[in-house]
């Protein structure tokens, strides 16, 4: 099929100082499933649309097979892009909407019936052929959406945000389906989300940007494990990592009055006795312990999601000082011995999974070292 290269590519829109994207650098392997994730106005699509042809690339270039595409129409570049709104012609029934674009490259007749149908049978879609997209559910004109790119057997598909129309249910079965196919038919693909669940659950890859730059880009297993700054470990696990101010101690690092054990050469990363830091938790590398056996809170609130649930708690050091923050940590525990709104609780950290960060840049603090083992995010 195709790789695909960005090379230092930058977007700058008229009358703004900021750039939109900035010196992207990013190498997307033949048949990957590549997932851009990132908050609103992060360069995502942008960068997305620099690859269509559809926006201009300021600086750098943009590969695809190390061919330099920066000035070739979007036509040229071999690819097919699956919008937000599916973008299905009303008057036009399912198989109309799927071979419109092989209609216009003036292929036979013959051979549009055929590919029509065989991206019918991949998505079935072939009892659906005759209606009209007004008579569809939101997932069915989805797959009828992904139906016209499949047909026309396009090097590289790029897919700007196409669930984000479905509901929640129909969300999760959907994402499944893509990646699957995706996977069946082999293609190059780059998909932009901002649901870093989906992003984790879909790609190969998963490149998180912020403010047009990119932050990391890898597995969905390292991302989570070792992200490389505070951002990234924030942004990606469902809940987030927990990021709480503490202080290097001669014993590891105090969060609120309690000092949390750490490897030796991380504390020593970590700076002098007393500098600030950022320390990062994953909510199931917290766990519920007897009183005066760990760091006491105060439970602001509990999620029961059935197999699990959520603590969200203050640290009690804050809430005898009136510290207005709430919700300093959030922790995965049992639901039977889910603790309830008001109580005060014990916590303790597994002292293997502590990540700290620059209070300042945010950059990871002592990367070098191995990556965390810790759990796998929940779906």
């Amino acid at each position: 099929m195709a790789t695909v290269t960005f090379q230092g590519a930058t977007r700058i829109y008229p009358k703004s100082k900021r750039k939109a994207v900035d010196r992207l650098d990013l190498e997307i392997k033949d048949a990957e499933f590549l997932v851009l994730v990132g908050p609103s106005g992060c360069g995502k699509t942008t960068s997305l649309r620099m690859l269509a042809g559809l926006e201009d690339v300021d600086e750098g270039t943009i590969l695809i097979d190390d061919k330099d595409v920066v000035n070739l129409p979007p036509r040229a570049r071999d690819i097919a892009m699956v919008f937000q709104n599916y973008a299905l012609y009303p008057h036009m029934n399912v198989a109309e909407n799927m071979g419109f674009a092989l209609k216009i490259a003036r292929l036979p007749r013959a051979e549009i019936q055929a590919r029509v149908l065989e991206a019918a049978k991949i998505l079935d879609l072939e009892e659906y052929l005759k209606r009209k997209p007004g008579q569809l559910s939101g997932g069915q004109r989805q797959r009828v959406a992904m139906g016209r790119a499949i047909v026309r057997q396009p090097r590289v598909f790029l897919m700007d945000e196409p669930l984000s129309n479905l509901d929640a249910k129909l969300r999760v079965a959907t994402r499944s389906e893509i990646a699957a196919l995706q996977r069946r038919l082999g293609v190059t693909t780059v998909y932009v989300t901002h649901d870093q669940v989906e992003a984790m659950t879909m790609g190969d890859r998963v490149a998180v940007m912020k403010d047009g730059v990119l932050q990391q880009c890898d597995t969905p297993r390292v991302l989570y494990e070792s992200p490389v700054n505070a951002f990234v470990a924030g942004f990606i696990g469902s809940p987030a990592m927990n990021l709480i101010e503490g202080r290097i101690d001669a014993g590891g690092v105090m969060l609120g009055e309690t000092v949390i054990p750490i490897p030796d050469a991380l504390r020593q990363h970590g700076g002098a006795i007393g500098t600030p830091v950022t320390v990062g938790l994953r909510p199931e590398a917290i766990e519920l312990v007897a009183e005066g056996r760990g760091i006491p809170a105060v439970v602001n609130l509990v999620e029961e999601m059935g197999a699990e649930a959520y603590v969200y708690a203050q640290l009690a050091a804050h809430v005898s000082k009136s510290v207005t923050a709430v919700n300093d940590v959030i922790a995965r525990v049992e639901p039977r011995g889910a603790p309830r709104s008001g109580d005060t609780i014990h916590l303790r950290v597994r002292e293997e999974s502590i990540l700290l960060f620059d209070v300042e840049s945010g950059a990871r603090i002592g990367v070098e070292a191995a990556p965390m083992a810790v759990a796998a995010p929940v779906a």
